[in-house]
């Protein structure tokens, strides 16, 4: 039986990835912080474990839990948007800090703690992206705390891949969901998203590491 951990699965994207996975028969270990979400993930059949990404602490303590364990497949799914400000008004220290910290200090954290167990598998390392974290697809600057957020996770994605040669790394554009961040205006579903995001990582081999995909497959430009 194949094994997945997906950080950050608490609803929306996560959550859909726990349950598409379940329902292939995979062993999923899944993340949330709080015990509502936790139950919620049990109830569906996952491993659950908590965990809160901006903490160093509750970091080491997933690794300790997830000791000896091998990875086909993981996802950082962890993220938050953030003021939806443009350049005219400049992010609080407050703003900026939750964002980086969940959006980028999280996967830093998260890095040497999992891919060696996704190494020891050969398997996938998914980080959820988004097309707003493409440079030379800027074509405004809204959400340009969250825009910067994305970049430098992408950053992120394609250092850490040089480190972890068994493991393949991508990030991962997963569209526009129809999910909290979202909004209900947003294209697609969840269940569409999902489908085509583990299409995309199911297709991927070793020469694929450090890649930047959108759902269907399609290299994105940095």
């Amino acid at each position: 039986m194949p094994t997945a951990l997906i950080i950050g699965a608490s609803r929306g994207i996560g959550h859909e990835f726990v349950r598409q996975l379940l329902a292939d028969r995979w062993k999923v270990f899944a993340t949330a912080r709080d015990d509502a979400a936790l139950a919620a993930l049990r109830a569906d059949g996952a491993e659950a474990l908590k965990l809160d990404v901006v903490s160093p602490d509750s970091q080491a303590g997933l690794g300790w839990q997830l000791d000896g364990v091998k990875l086909d497949l993981a996802v950082y799914v962890a993220g938050v948007f953030g003021p939806r400000d443009s350049a005219s008004a400049a992010p609080t220290l407050k703003d900026f800090d939750q964002v980086m910290h969940t959006n980028v200090l999280g996967a830093m954290q998260a890095i040497p703690l999992v891919a060696p167990m996704v190494e020891a598998a050969g398997g996938r390392f998914g980080f959820l992206s988004s097309g707003m974290g493409s440079v030379s697809g800027t074509e405004s600057s809204y959400g340009w705390l969250y825009r910067a957020s994305k970049s430098a996770l992408n950053m992120v994605v394609k250092s850490a891949s040089f480190d972890y040669p068994k493991a393949t790394f991508v990030a991962l554009d997963p569209g526009w969901v129809k999910t909290d961040m979202g909004g209900p205006g947003a294209a697609i579903t969840a269940e569409e998203s999902v489908r085509g995001l583990l299409q995309v990582m199911a297709s991927l081999t070793p020469a694929d590491t450090g890649t930047y995909r959108s759902r269907s497959g399609k290299r994105l430009d940095w």
